[in-house]
């Protein structure tokens, strides 16, 4: 197949959008696909041997490391030139609404993939005022779409109850090799906790959007370090809140896989995750999870299983499911190995194939639901029930497993 990404956000940025994006594109290259990429700049000018074209791109005042791509025509003449079968819109808002005019025209099927909650977003910046003029947008792109993607089932049937048609679930991969077990390392551990402490881990963007102000409820924790991965424009802030944890920076690569298996508890507090990846890599890496019961966790994180679920808006049971687990090693053990195995099978080549399948079921309907084809039936969009609730905790938090 020809495929023609649009993305919203792409290197060298790197957010959850940037990293299935190159995953995609990698699988597309080992499969013997051709492929484009349409990013605002900066950025490279290949991945993975594909051609990158960049358009211009704007950074957000109040968070200048996160860039927008601006409408263009010029992804009309790029995507004419590739001829492509099938447009990709990675988290589609500014450039991914000139991606999807462009398809239109060209008469190519699109399929967009929902990643980033954009109106929870602007909530945490106090701009709640914003939400119906950002869901009226999203609609109006995601609407000409032949199919829309959902990375968690929360996040489906929240489209669905948007007034989003023709949804399908996709989830996201986990590199299974990169983060693992055996990255475990003993010696790290004696530096973040030469006490020997319990290690207590966040890794992703320092944010307020990610609520990392509530780990300020983890600091006195007795026999408890807290150790810190990542960067963002909540920083400075969070290193007044937390004096004694340990701050790591921004870490990729080797360095990120041994510190994540080197977690005893996997931390994570944002409650607007559409899908939420650091979770995934950290049960891959057989360390137990604590989460908010909200957004994509909820389908990752088996509450008493492979980690604990604790009401969104209640850090003090955020609180009382960490100290749980960290009193109780053996507790801690048995989930760690439950962890590993609850994501065995969401390696990136399984989960890309899927994408692929998405992109020809696009590719094989009509012109007619190209461009307007009917809303999903009411009630369920590809099995599942959009009125079923989904599973939470029954408000407090289980340690005593």
């Amino acid at each position: 197949m020809r495929v023609a990404i649009v993305a919203e956000s792409f290197l060298p940025r790197v957010n959850g959008v940037t990293n299935s994006v190159c995953r995609v594109l990698e699988h597309l290259a080992a499969a013997g696909h051709e492929a484009i990429v349409v990013a605002p700049a900066p950025g490279p000018a290949s991945y993975a041997g594909f051609p990158v074209l960049l358009t211009r791109g704007l950074s957000l005042p109040f968070y200048p490391s996160f860039v927008v791509g601006l409408p263009t025509r010029r992804v009309m003449a790029l995507l004419e030139e590739f001829g492509p079968d099938v447009v990709h819109l990675a988290s589609p808002t500014v450039l991914g609404a000139s991606g999807m005019k462009a398809a239109r025209r060209l008469g190519v099927p699109v399929v967009a993939v929902f990643q980033t909650d954009l109106a929870g977003f602007a909530r945490r910046y106090g701009l709640r005022a914003a939400g119906p003029a950002i869901w009226s947008w999203l609609r109006r792109v995601h609407r000409r779409a032949a199919l829309t993607l959902a990375p968690s089932t929360a996040t489906l049937r929240e489209l669905g109850s948007r007034g989003i048609p023709r949804l399908a679930l996709w989830g996201r991969g986990v590199d299974l090799d990169r983060f693992h077990p055996r990255h475990r390392s003993e010696r790290l551990r004696a530096q973040l906790a030469p006490g020997g402490e319990t290690i207590v881990g966040y890794t992703g963007r320092l944010a307020t959007e990610k609520r990392v102000r509530l780990l300020a409820e983890l600091a006195d924790l007795p026999g408890v370090r807290l150790v810190v991965v990542g960067d963002g424009p909540y920083w400075h802030r969070l290193r007044r809140l937390l004096p004694d944890a340990v701050f790591c920076g921004f870490r990729t690569g080797r360095d990120l896989s041994r510190l994540v298996a080197s977690f005893d508890v996997f931390v994570h507090t944002g409650r607007d995750e559409t899908f939420c990846q650091a979770v995934q890599e950290a049960l891959a890496s057989g360390v137990p999870v604590v989460a908010p019961a909200a957004g994509g966790p909820l389908d990752l994180v088996r509450d008493g299983d492979n980690g604990l679920l604790y009401p969104a808006d209640d850090p003090a049971a955020m609180r009382a499911a960490v100290a749980g687990l960290a009193a109780r090693p053996a507790e801690r053990a048995r989930m760690g190995e439950r962890a590993r195995r609850s994501v065995r099978e969401r390696g990136w080549a399984a989960v890309c194939d899927q994408l692929i399948g998405h992109y020809r079921h696009a590719v094989s309907l009509t012109p007619y639901h190209r461009e307007a084809g009917p809303a999903a039936p009411a009630g369920t969009v590809q099995g599942v029930d959009l009125a079923e609730p989904s599973p939470a905790p029954s408000g407090r938090a289980r340690t005593d497993r």
